[in-house]
């Protein structure tokens, strides 16, 4: 299937905010909050340009809370057209987007042209947050360990609560996204 027909498939960003369950309020909360910096010249180049957005995602994924309402924010002010698939009920997308050749991380956002082909790709996770995120994951024990589950909670804790309240992570998301969607 053409990406073309991924997107036509897709959710609208209102039908996607609908499926939020355990991370809507974090969801909303990034979304009300985050300000784009005054970066006009960029997000006019970018409204020019025509682009559109594939996104794979799913309502549960702490690192989609962070980084799709940032892109949503962007996505308003260059009138870009945004559509979502559930990672699991899209894998045939998503195995042509894998990380490493192997993992199903998400988002993925995939930027097309008025042509549906691809021009850039986003995804998953910022480098700046995946150091953050690397940092507290040093101390987890083994998976095999019997108090992993325990230690691997309290993790998500930490950096659910962060990217929730961490406006340096939410500035950080957004210059990444920028900075790949200046490459078109």
């Amino acid at each position: 299937m053409t990406l073309e027909k991924w997107f036509q498939k897709g959710l609208t960003s209102e039908q996607y905010m609908k499926t939020l369950a355990k991370h809507k309020d974090g969801f909303h909360h990034i979304y009300n909050n985050f300000t784009i910096p005054n970066d006009e010249q960029f997000l006019e180049n970018l409204k020019e340009k025509q682009v559109r957005a594939v996104i794979l995602a799913e309502p549960w994924c702490g690192h989609c809370m962070l980084d799709i309402p940032i892109l949503l924010r962007i996505a308003e002010k260059t009138t870009m057209p945004v559509r979502f698939l559930l990672r699991d009920e899209n894998l045939k997308l998503m195995d042509q987007y894998l990380t490493n050749g192997k993992s199903r991380t998400i988002p993925i956002m995939i930027f097309i042209d008025e042509n549906g082909q691809e021009i850039a790709k986003w995804g998953p996770i910022a480098d700046h947050v995946k150091q953050f995120v690397d940092q507290h994951k040093k101390d987890l024990p083994e998976k095999d360990a019997t108090d992993y589950e325990e230690k691997f909670k309290a993790l998500i804790k930490i950096t659910g609560k962060e990217f929730r309240e961490n406006e340096d992570i939410w500035k950080g998301v957004y210059e990444s996204i920028k900075e790949e969607l200046q490459t078109i």
